[in-house]
């Protein structure tokens, strides 16, 4: 369904973002981006979504190579934003309607959807968040803005989920059912993050990026995990001194994923 073949990207008058990615994803493929703050990871969904173009390399999307002009194509382009969404980190990013039920219902009555007053109500009731359908967005607690930016994406019923941090913001409940719904949604998943317990939790994959967004590792996650070279070559863990019965020594720390074994 994805398809990158060595992509590089950065931004004017900076160093590289991503440095020679490729990837492939297959449908309903849940694959995990592992990165420190900085690796990448964002960029690289903002590239899947087609908010940027890499300076090289190639983007396929079910065969057929995104790019800046087949982007405004409108049919094309209608079908592959309805198809494949982004859930951005800061979901003040996403939210500009007068209330949260135009908000959800947005993404639908552009697109044509005839039943968009009706996905924006499953939506609302799904995330629970039918008693704030008449609220202002803006006034929302970060937990509650991040549901809001959920449901308006989901609302699209897309093929292809790009989600940026998505539990940064959620309380566990929330964390739990967006963590079940991804298990069984049937969609492809490109989720970011570098929260190493809640990793497991997300796929069986995991594309690692180091700094400058050099791809370091592509493969299952648990052996990931377990590499601890690997975890702190991409600055996913960290190393520190400290002291036992009087004597001084060094090793590696990943305190959230080892707290949850």
């Amino acid at each position: 369904m994805i398809e990158l073949t060595d992509i590089h990207f950065a931004w004017p008058d900076a160093p590289a973002i991503l440095d020679g990615v490729s990837l492939s994803v297959r449908e309903g493929e849940k694959l995990v981006l592992l990165g420190a703050n900085g690796s990448g990871k964002s960029t690289l969904l903002k590239l899947l979504n087609g908010l940027v173009q890499p300076q090289s390399g190639a983007y396929r999307y079910g065969g057929e190579e995104v790019t800046p002009a087949r982007l405004k194509s409108g049919e094309w382009t209608r079908r592959f934003r309805s198809e494949v969404v982004l859930l951005f980190q800061h979901p003040e990013a996403m939210l500009f309607n007068p209330t949260v039920r135009d908000e959800i219902a947005y993404g639908p009555r552009q697109l044509g959807f005839a039943d968009a007053e009706a996905r924006a109500e499953r939506w609302l009731a799904a995330l629970g968040l039918t008693p704030l359908a008449d609220k202002a967005p803006f006034a929302l607690s970060g937990g509650q803005k991040q549901k809001v930016a959920l449901a308006a994406i989901l609302s699209l019923d897309p093929r292809v989920l790009l989600l940026d941090e998505p539990v940064s913001s959620l309380d566990p409940r929330a964390s739990g059912w967006l963590v079940d719904f991804l298990l069984d949604c049937g969609k492809t998943v490109v989720v970011s993050t570098h929260n190493l317990s809640m990793a497991t939790e997300l796929g069986e994959r995991c594309l690692v990026l180091g700094e400058g967004g050099r791809p370091l590792y592509d493969g299952p996650l648990p052996e990931a995990l377990h590499d601890r070279a690997l975890l702190e070559s991409a600055n996913l863990v960290h190393r520190h001194r400290h002291r036992h019965d009087g004597v001084e020594h060094a090793h590696t720390h990943a305190h959230d994923w080892e707290s949850s074994r």
